[in-house]
């Protein structure tokens, strides 16, 4: 009987890299899951809360008018488009609002290297409207795989956490 000799072969080894996305090249775990995001939705609210007690409550106020929340009313009509404005504004100036900041979260943009105005009223205004009248679609960036809300796959956004692209030296 012939004898058989084991012969040595070497392992290949693999060195292990995050999975990239295709459009940018950023691993998964830059992107912003759903409750982090909400928390940051709680925070904008209080903000938007604020500025309507601030400006627009004490006129309703002083001048004895009625301040009916629905959306036909003219307190509810300006409550809803400062609450829009926030979100417009902050988005377009900073791509943050403020509960994004305290966070460290941001919105960035897959198709352009920055948020164009169109991008943000469309964005934060009519979709951010349709959300919070909806709630359940904000649900949606908990099932997808680069976390994205309805707005941010309509319009091909991405919400991301800032320490990493701080850290990234190719992102700019």
């Amino acid at each position: 009987m012939e004898q058989e000799t084991l012969q040595h072969t070497e392992r290949p080894v693999f060195k292990y890299e995050p999975p990239k996305d295709e459009k940018i090249g950023f691993p998964s775990q830059y992107y912003a899951g759903f409750w982090i995001r909400f928390m940051a939705y709680l925070v904008d609210l209080l903000a938007t809360t604020a500025v309507t007690a601030i400006l627009i409550s004490p006129v309703f106020r002083l001048a004895d008018w009625k301040m009916d929340g629905s959306f036909f009313a003219i307190y509810g009509a300006l409550v809803t488009v400062a609450f829009l404005a926030y979100f417009i504004v902050m988005t377009k100036v900073w791509g943050q609002t403020l509960g994004k900041m305290i966070f460290g979260i941001r919105v960035i943009s897959l198709k352009t290297e920055k948020l164009t105005w169109g991008t943000v009223l469309f964005r934060e205004g009519a979709l951010r409207f349709v959300t919070s009248v909806v709630w359940g679609l904000y649900v949606v960036c908990a099932f997808t795989p680069k976390k994205q809300g309805i707005a941010d796959l309509l319009e091909g956004t991405a919400v991301v956490h800032e320490g990493y692209l701080k850290l990234d030296k190719e992102w700019k």
